[in-house]
């Protein structure tokens, strides 16, 4: 199929349980990662997303959109769905600079005439 011909990148798709806050310690452990796709995939920004500016905490940040295809027959564990807050982390890609790259996803598209599973995604850098 020419949309997995493409998939040149390798992503880990995966959702965090929440942060834990432990009192004896003083410190905030993160919640529990659950992995539910890591194969080859194809990471490219939307062209027409151009960043808009936010703040974060005390710092600024732009939100870029990015376009995450997977291969059409991926599976997901039982009971579960591509919700916004996932993320996908940028395993290996042939642009050096994005690897490790984590996206939050923002929603995920549906079809059943699509070539690829399409999510679209947040680099929050």
């Amino acid at each position: 199929m020419a949309a997995e011909a493409r998939m040149l990148d390798t992503v880990r798709l995966f959702t965090q349980g929440e942060d834990v806050f432990e009192r004896d310690t003083g410190t905030t452990v993160p919640g529990p990662v659950t992995v539910l796709y890591e194969g080859h995939a194809r990471v490219k920004p939307v062209s027409q997303s151009t960043g808009e500016e936010t703040q974060a905490g005390e710092r600024e940040i732009v939100l870029r959109e990015v376009e995450v295809a997977l291969p059409w027959a991926t599976a997901l564990p039982a009971d579960t769905r591509v919700l916004p807050g996932a993320r996908v982390e940028v395993l290996t890609s042939e642009d050096p600079r994005m690897a490790g790259l984590v996206l939050w996803v923002t929603s995920s598209q549906f079809s059943a005439q699509a070539t690829a599973w399409r999510i679209t995604a947040e680099d929050r850098s």
